[in-house]
């Protein structure tokens, strides 16, 4: 079984959480073993891929776990202003996609101290999921010694253009899509919307706790971040996605200079093999954490880090 401990990391104004997975492996970690850091998608997503927004599928706590069968270890966090995390700063929609960034600073920073390399500077990979993809993509030229990049579920076009196509996507947003629309335009421009005249159901979407952080998502360009990047970069994409598409993936191999495309057959958004074409059966996955997390997903991590270690 994966070894577990609690990890902290220096946040603004208090500590970040963490858990630190480790092989079942006696002596110390080989030197050239990275590890990976788990950076979480949107909303209050927790360190096991959690939301009380409906998601108990685990998907980060599973996928740090088959790591581990592997013999990498890995570290899941929780997001500033969150959870474990919640002393960190005083408001969690006060952040930026460059502040999260920080904290992917302070996390490999705090992981080097912990499981250090013999020789050198200990390989932190950090692995994006969703939004977490655009926060890896922004500070990945800001971590020393990265040694490569992995991006799942990402999107590859700016924030507002992916919101746009979910509500679109669904036909019960009829009624609210001009004026949805409208609100995106004008965070797009920069500017705020006046969270008085938003309609209810589009107040958990822009309200105004969250239009700073919807301004700034929106401004980075995740292709034109991806052709920064210079270190080997893996793209996953499960086929049976419901929020990002496989053009998305294809955009951001396409744009870095050094990226690997895998694109993982009926693998959905919280990485579980999903058996059909059917919405409610893909949705059904987000609520249970005993399916396990499709082997295709440390498959290709496994085979991409692979192949970094024989370049």
């Amino acid at each position: 079984m994966p070894i577990e401990e609690e990890m902290a990391a220096s946040g603004p104004i208090g500590p970040l959480a963490g858990t630190l997975t480790l092989p079942n492996a006696t002596g110390p970690l080989e030197p050239e073993v990275p590890v990976f850091l788990i950076v979480p998608g949107s909303g209050p997503t927790d360190r096991d891929g959690n939301s009380p927004l409906g998601i108990t599928a685990a998907p980060y706590r599973l996928l740090t776990e088959a790591l581990a069968e592997q013999g990498y270890p890995s570290v899941r966090i929780d997001k500033r202003g969150m959870f474990g995390s919640e002393g960190a700063i005083s408001d969690p929609n006060d952040v930026t996609i460059a502040g999260y960034g920080d904290d992917l600073l302070a996390w490999t920073a705090a992981i080097r101290a912990r499981l250090p390399a013999r020789d050198g500077t200990r390989c932190v990979i950090p692995i994006g999921h969703s939004e977490g993809g655009l926060v890896a993509l922004a500070a990945i030229g800001r971590i020393a010694d990265a040694c490569g990049l992995i991006l799942i579920a990402s999107i590859g076009r700016p924030l507002d253009e992916v919101i746009a196509e979910q509500l679109r996507a669904n036909p019960a947003n009829a009624p609210f899509l001009q004026e949805a629309e409208a609100a995106l335009a004008t965070l797009r421009r920069g500017e705020r919307v006046d969270a008085s005249t938003i309609s209810p159901a589009l107040r958990p979407l822009f309200g105004a706790e969250v239009q700073g952080f919807l301004i700034d998502a929106m401004s980075r360009d995740p292709t034109e971040l991806a052709s920064r990047v210079e270190r080997p970069m893996l793209v996953l994409q499960g086929t049976r996605d419901l929020q990002v598409g496989v053009a998305d993936a294809r955009m951001l191999a396409d744009a870095a200079p050094d990226a690997t495309l895998a694109l993982l057959a009926d693998v959905n958004h919280v990485l579980k093999i999903v058996g059909s074409q059917d919405p409610g059966a893909n949705l059904a996955t987000y609520a249970d954490p005993d399916i396990p997390i499709a082997a295709s997903v440390v498959d290709s991590i496994a085979d991409f880090v692979d192949g970094i270690s024989r370049d």
